[in-house]
This record gives structure tokens, sequence and C-alpha cells, in this order.
């Protein structure tokens, strides 16, 4: 049975030299890293997480060595201010293995308050730590501490293999907080992010099967979608957000995918406090570890899926940067290539990537279409993954298309002021050549 501690107390079971193993975002113990951040005696403590979402002094220790994989603000801000921390390039599916390998002494996660039963439901996040807290439960030599908050919505996976819960039998140190559920707002849609989710929203038809990533332009193509004439939609999707939630309150998803039929599947939740409320015992909605709901193999067997996901940058072969800018990390690999790969298994599935055409940089529009890319750039997605690109000019459809006819296609969809090199560059590709001229391959 789990002991019940104070956050300082748990927090008193890391050793000097440790290791500890944590969830990405919303899945973060709040109060255990809080109070970890008021520890100065860390001689070498290595942590493992993602896309951190708690404020804590831990990280600006010196001796304190964070691992992650998925950048967000705070990851950037600790980076600038020259913390001890490191980035792992690694597809979220991959977090499980690579957890499994490194084995922290000390797994933790955030939970809700345990039933009558004494189960505490992993609440907005199973990713890649399901299967390690379950590891960590039945190791002697390893410990589970698991925080629980009465804030944090009871959700449910699929039973027996999918537990999505952890017994208080199995757990070794019980944290009771207050902590809520950091909201993840998306911001508000501009004029060229209204445009794309348009040309984007008339690629999905009814019954399609849909993945949506985090940002202004998913969620706004999902309000489309509920505001609109379509219907009998399933969801299978890395993150479960607000605009998939209004989906289902508008009646428009029926979840016949021919796989995990009558319930959308996730492997965690971000978005705003509704959408956390109505997340809590609502049985329409599955989480599952990340290795199964980010297989390709499983995201292509779904009925006709539709992935809507977001891009840095292209270049006319279809090379996609996604989360680094000018080399510098700036986010992470999570799904991308994942859910651009899963719909390439069959015809009638789509894999859509949007973004503006542009970016400001200086005060100067550049073009994020570009005829290649400079040294230095570093590739998300490979260009024979890539299927249809979308900006506020339209969409250019890639798959099966040669490097002439992708320039061709992308030049068309970029800015006006930005056609014509890209058109020549096409040109000079043409026949399996180099887009760039004769004399920049030999500098």
């Amino acid at each position: 049975m789990a002991e019940t501690l104070t956050p300082a107390d748990a927090v008193a079971r890391l050793r000097p030299k440790d290791t500890l193993g944590l969830p990405l975002g919303t899945g973060q113990p709040a109060a255990l890293l809080q109070e970890a951040g008021k520890r100065d005696d860390w001689e070498d403590l290595r942590v493992y997480s993602a896309l951190l979402l708690v404020g804590t002094e831990l990280f600006n220790h010196p001796n304190v060595h964070y691992l992650s994989g998925f950048f967000g603000p705070i990851e950037r801000g600790l980076r600038d201010a020259g913390a001890n921390i490191s980035f792992a390039p690694a597809d979220f599916r991959r977090f499980a293995p690579l957890l499994e390998e490194q084995r922290p002494r000390v797994m933790a996660t955030a939970a809700a308050t345990p039933d009558a039963q004494g189960w505490c439901s992993l609440s907005l996040h199973a990713g890649g730590t399901a299967t390690e807290l379950k590891r960590a439960a039945s190791d002697p030599d390893r410990d589970l501490i698991v925080e629980v908050s009465p804030s944090f919505p009871h959700t449910g996976g699929i039973a027996p293999a999918y537990p999505h819960a952890l017994h208080l039998d199995e757990i070794d140190f019980l944290v009771e907080s207050e902590a809520k559920p950091f909201p993840l707002l998306d911001p508000p849609p501009g004029e060229a992010e209204r445009a794309i989710a348009e040309h984007a929203s008339g690629y999905v038809e009814d019954g399609d099967t849909l993945q949506t990533g985090i940002g202004a332009i998913p969620s706004t193509i999902a309000g489309l979608l509920a505001d609109g004439d379509g219907s009998g939609y399933g969801i299978h999707t890395e993150m479960f957000t607000t605009g998939l939630m209004q989906l289902h309150q508008a009646g428009k998803v029926s979840n016949q995918k021919g796989q995990f039929d009558g319930i959308s599947v996730t492997t965690f939740a971000a978005g705003s406090e509704e959408l956390y409320e109505w997340l809590d015992g609502n049985q329409e909605v599955a989480f599952l570890p990340v290795e199964i709901v980010n297989s390709p193999d499983v995201i292509g067997r779904n009925r006709e899926m539709v992935t809507i996901n977001g891009a840095i940058s292209i270049d006319i072969h279809g090379q996609v940067v996604a989360d680094t800018i000018k080399g510098v990390q700036h986010s992470g690999i999570g799904g991308h290539e994942d859910f651009v790969a899963g719909p390439a298994l069959s015809l009638e599935a789509k894999a859509l990537l949007c973004m503006p055409s542009t970016a400001t940089v200086d005060g100067k529009p550049i073009s994020r279409i570009v005829p290649w890319f400079d040294a230095g750039a570093v590739i998300t997605t490979p260009r024979h993954q890539i299927d249809v690109i979308v900006t506020e000019y339209g969409a250019a459809e890639l798959q099966g298309k040669t490097v002439h006819q992708r320039g061709e296609a992308l030049a068309a969809i970029a800015h006006p002021d930005f056609r014509d090199e890209l058109l020549e560059a096409a040109d000079r590709a043409s026949g399996g050549r180099a887009p760039f001229p004769a004399e920049e391959a030999k500098s």
C-alpha cells in the first residue's frame, strides 16, 4: 500500500545522485517539481522528460542535468540562460524504449485521486511513460511517486491491455496536492491561418479519421468541421485538444474507424480548463501508450485517415523542417513523421502539413518555401514521406511527383514575391539534377 507523503518528504526520498523519469507536459507532478527546486544539495541528478509545463527552480541548479525530448518555451528559456539541458532527438513513440534503457531509479507522475477501488487514473497522459511506471512499481530497487490532485480528471484506457491507471498497492509514495493541470490555449488565428484552415478542411470528407496537432491552424480546422455539414468522423490523435472536444460536442464524431471503434484514441491531452472538465469520467476518449497511438502501422489501419500538422519550412525536394530554426532546437519531433508516414500506407488517406507561406525575420518577410536548405539545416521529415503542403495560397499535392513538379506545385502556393526563384530552381532540378546553380555547388 502506498505511503502518503508531503511533497517535501517525497522529494527527500530522492538521493543527491539520482535519476528521475517524468511524463511530458500535462503528466508532470507540479508540487513535487516545485518542492524539488527548493533543494540545493544535488550532486548529480539526471531528469528525463519533455515539454516542461511546470515552473520550478530545479533545472537552474548546476548539478541537475535535464535531458529533454521536446522543447517548449521553458526549455528554450533554460537553454538560453545557460542551464544544464540537452536535447535527445527521438520520435515520441521512442520515448518508451529510451526510458526502458535509461531505467531511472525514480519514476514520478501526476494522476487523479484514487477511486473507491484504489485505482489512480493517469489522467491526461499515457505517453511514453505508462509502461515504465509499471516497471518501476514492480521493481523493489526503484521508487514510484504519484502525485494526485482532485483537479486532474479521471480518464480511462482500454482494459485489460491498457488500463491507464495505477493501483495504490503498486505505488510506493503517494503525494496529495491541489495542483491544477496547465491550460494550453491556442493563439487566435490570423487571416493567413484562417485561409489555410479553409484550404485544409476541403480535404476532409464525411467518415474520415482525424488527427490534429497543436496550434491555431489545427484548432481552426476543427472549428470549421464542427460548424460545417460533415459528420461521422473518427479521432485517432497523439494529442487530444480543445478543438477535438468541440467536434464531439457538435455531434460530429461516430468513431467507426475499423479499429478502436466507438471511442476516440489519444495518448495525452492538453487544452483549456473546459477540456479537462469534459474529459472527467468521459468514456468516449481512451488514453493509450504512445507506442500504440503513434505506430504508423496502427495509424494506417484507420478508415480514411487525415492527419493535420504544422511545419516551419520546406524545400522543393519536399524535405521538411518542423522542429528547428537555423539549426537551433525550437520544439521536437514528436509524432510528426509517424503521422505523415502512417497515411502513406493507403491511397485514400491524406497527410496535410500546414504553414503560412512567409515568416518575418528582422522586420522583413522571408519565404518558408525555399529552393534548397542552407548548410546546417536539420530535417525533421524526409522528402519521400511528404503528401500535401497547405499555405494561405492553396495546397500542393507532392506524393508521386518529380522534384521539378514538386517545385512547380510549391511555387504556386508560395508568396508571389518568391515564386520566380522557386520556379527557376525547379527547372534546374529537372531530370534529377541539383536545384542550385553550378557555382553554388562548388562553394
